[in-house]
């Protein structure tokens, strides 16, 4: 039985010292972006394709004072994701470690994941092609934790069993965002806060329309198609093909015509 590995992070260990953004750049190859300053520590302000993940700022005013909330952002990795129901051309798929991998070679750019994603986490890159957190499945598959939770020096990012780190979750008074929802996400949240204050919605759900496409129209799509190919088939073998039947006044003008 295979074990599912995860990633665990906790907002409240988090000091937005970035680091993991400076690794996965690092990493994966990635150059930097365009920014300014925008009145906000945040940077970058949104993921890109330079920008596979990001520490999002929450800033709250309680009782006179500043509160300063942190959250890594990245693909969440969805066991069920809706990224890879609706992807037409399989540049979506998962990894032997439950994870959800980008093969660039087949995105035809359709951009269907970025409007199935709950998340709306997906980004495209200068060429049309999907660019977004892969867990690191160049390291994991060797044997190597992600280059974020490699280089996170207060552990808020942690790899390995899935199980393991949700019960460790459990253990430090934290409820693990993600458990259960949309096939158990490969990434959870340790939180001792609302999920809203994170910006992370309360329950994350797949669009009803793309259970409906995925699941039931386009497996019939597919069998009204092979059907109809099958019973032409069957047609041609059983009754042969199709004979034209000129009447026979017609064939005689034919040849008088001919004989002109």
């Amino acid at each position: 039985m295979r074990i599912r590995k995860a990633l665990l992070i906790t907002p409240d260990r988090c000091i937005a010292c970035r680091s993991c953004q400076v690794a996965c750049k690092e990493w994966n190859g990635l150059t930097a972006e365009p920014a300014e300053n925008t009145g906000s520590f945040e940077n970058p302000v949104a993921l890109g394709p330079n920008s596979y993940n990001r520490i999002r700022f929450i800033e709250k005013a309680a009782q006179d004072k500043l509160e300063w909330h942190f959250l890594s952002e990245r693909c969440v990795h969805c066991g069920d994701a809706a990224c890879v129901k609706v992807c037409p051309s399989g540049a979506l798929h998962y990894t032997a470690f439950d994870t959800v991998a980008v093969d660039k070679s087949k995105c035809v750019g359709c951009h269907y994941c970025i409007s199935a994603c709950p998340f709306e986490l997906p980004r495209y890159d200068a060429t049309g092609k999907i660019a977004k957190c892969h867990l690191c499945s160049d390291r994991i598959t060797n044997g190597l934790e992600p280059a974020c939770a490699k280089s996170c020096p207060t552990d808020a990012i942690r790899y390995g069993d899935r199980d393991a780190l949700i019960a460790e979750a459990r253990r430090e008074g934290k409820t693990p965002y993600g458990e259960a929802d949309l096939g158990g996400m490969g990434v959870v949240y340790a939180l001792s806060r609302d999920p809203g204050l994170y910006g992370l919605p309360a329950k994350p759900t797949i669009h009803p329309a793309i259970t409906l496409w995925r699941d039931i129209l386009r497996p019939l799509g597919w069998l009204g198609f092979w059907g109809g190919l099958g019973f032409t088939f069957l047609h041609y073998v059983t009754f042969g093909p199709k004979k034209l039947h000129m009447p026979e006044k017609t064939i005689r003008e034919e040849d008088q015509k001919g004989g002109e």
